[in-house]
C-alpha cells in the first residue's frame, strides 16, 4: 500500500515535466534522453529527403584486390572500436575493403560531421557557378534576418572557417544543449536564425555546428533551392554514385541538418575524397573549381583557438594533418567517420564505425593516426 501511494506521485510528477517540456517548447529533451548518445543508423529515427545518383560508375578491383590480410593488430584496433566498413581506393581503384558481420558495401550510415566537408564543397559549387558573390559576402545578403547590429558583419568566411563568433553552444554531453537541440528538435530554422554574435567574427577558431547550419540555409536562398536538390543537381549525381543517399531532417518536409547526418555508404562516400583527389574533376567535367578547392584545404593560419595556439590543422570545413611527412586533407565525423585524401600516395582511406577513440595526440583523435597506418601499410605491402 505504501509503495502504490509512493507510485502515483511519481507517476505524476513525470508526466507534469513532460507537459511541461513539450508546451515550452523542449520536447527533444525526451528523445535526447531516450536514445541517450547520436548513433551511425539514427536516420531511421528521422524524416529524410533522398538525394539521387546519377549514372552508376562502379569502381574497378585492382589487380591486388584483398590481396592483403589484415595482421592482428590491426584486426583488434579495428573490433575495439566497432569498424562497420574500411576501404583503401589506389590509383582509382578500390584495393582493400572490409566490412562488419551483417554490413556490405550497399549499407548506409550517418556521416555526422562529414557532413561539414561537403556543406563546404557545395558552398564552393555556388560561387562557381555565381549563385553566390564569394565567401566575402556578408551573410545579410543571403540571410535578411542576420541584417542587424549584432549580425551585420557575419562573412561566409567566418563560417568556413569555424571563426563566425556566434552563441553556438557545441556540447554533445549536454541534453539541454544547443547542439542536442538542433539533432533532436524540429524547429532548426527558427533555431539557427535566432542566434547571435556575440565575439568579433574572424579572430578566433571555434567549431560549431551552427555555422555549417548557416551555409546550407545560404546555399538554399542563393540557389533558390533545398540544399539536397542542390547537392543531388551539382554534385551527387556527377560523380558516379551507386546509390541514393538520405539527407536526415529536423521534421517532414523541413529542412537538411546540414551540419551532419548525410547517409550513405563506404563506397560512395569515397568518391567525395577521389574528387578532391582529382582536383574537383570528375572524368572531364570540372564539379569543383581548383581555386575554391585550394582555399578550402588551406589551414586558417590567421586564426588562433581558445588557447592561443595556431590553426594550422583547419580551413574550410575541412581537416589537415600531415603523417609520416605526407600531408593529408579528411573529412571527420564524431563516432570516427573518415574520409582521408593522400595526394602523394594517390589514396583515399575511408573508415566507418561505431566508435573513434576517446585517447587525443596533440588533441587529435588518436585513432586517426591507426587508420592512415593500416592504410598506407596495405598499399606498402601490395606495391612491393
Amino acid at each position: 500500500m505504501k509503495i502504490k501511494n509512493i507510485l502515483i506521485p511519481t507517476k505524476l510528477i513525470f508526466f507534469s515535466l513532460f507537459v511541461a517540456l513539450f508546451l515550452t517548447g523542449c520536447d527533444y529533451f525526451w528523445k535526447a534522453l531516450i536514445y541517450q548518445k547520436a548513433e551511425i543508423l539514427d536516420y531511421t529515427l528521422f524524416h529524410n529527403r533522398v538525394v539521387k545518383h546519377g549514372t552508376p560508375e562502379p569502381w574497378k578491383l585492382h589487380e591486388k584486390y584483398n590481396s592483403y590480410t589484415q595482421p592482428t593488430n590491426f584486426k583488434s584496433y579495428h573490433d575495439s572500436l566497432e569498424t562497420v566498413g574500411y576501404l583503401v581506393i589506389k590509383d582509382y581503384q578500390i584495393l582493400f575493403e572490409e566490412y562488419a558481420p551483417t554490413w556490405t558495401d550497399t549499407t548506409i550510415s550517418n556521416s555526422f560531421s562529414m557532413a561539414k566537408s561537403i556543406v563546404s564543397m557545395l558552398i564552393g559549387i555556388s560561387i562557381d557557378k555565381g549563385f553566390i558573390g564569394s565567401e566575402n559576402d556578408l551573410v545579410l545578403k543571403y540571410i535578411p534576418e542576420f541584417d542587424n547590429e549584432q549580425n551585420r558583419r557575419l562573412k561566409i568566411q567566418h563560417l568556413l572557417n569555424m571563426a563566425s563568433g556566434l552563441n553556438w553552444d557545441e556540447s554533445y554531453g549536454n541534453p539541454w544543449s544547443t547542439t542536442t537541440k538542433a539533432y533532436y528538435g524540429t524547429e532548426l530554422e527558427k533555431q539557427i536564425l535566432s542566434l547571435k554574435v556575440v565575439e568579433t567574427p574572424g579572430e578566433k577558431f571555434s567549431y560549431k555546428s551552427g555555422d555549417t547550419q548557416l551555409l546550407s540555409l545560404i546555399i538554399r536562398n542563393a540557389s533558390g533551392i533545398s540544399t539536397s536538390k542542390f547537392m543531388e543537381t551539382y554534385l551527387w549525381s556527377k560523380i558516379g554514385a551507386e546509390t541514393d543517399l538520405l539527407w536526415s531532417l529536423d521534421r517532414e518536409n523541413g529542412i537538411e541538418k546540414a551540419y551532419c547526418c548525410i547517409n550513405s555508404n563506404v563506397r560512395d562516400f569515397a568518391r567525395i575524397g577521389q574528387l578532391v583527389l582529382n582536383r574537383g574533376k570528375w572524368n572531364s567535367e570540372t564539379i569543383l573549381s581548383e581555386q575554391y578547392i585550394d582555399k578550402m584545404l588551406t589551414p586558417a593560419t590567421h586564426l588562433m583557438d581558445e588557447f592561443g595556439k595556431q590553426i594550422n590543422y583547419y580551413g574550410y570545413q575541412w581537416w589537415n594533418i600531415t603523417i609520416d611527412n605526407l600531408k593529408i586533407n579528411y573529412m571527420r565525423g564524431i563516432n570516427g567517420q573518415y574520409v582521408f585524401v593522400i595526394p602523394e600516395k594517390n589514396v583515399v582511406i575511408v573508415r566507418l564505425g561505431h566508435r573513434r577513440s576517446k585517447e587525443r595526440i596533440d588533441n587529435i583523435p588518436a585513432d586517426i593516426y591507426k587508420w592512415v597506418e593500416n592504410g598506407l601499410e596495405i598499399v606498402s605491402k601490395v606495391e612491393n
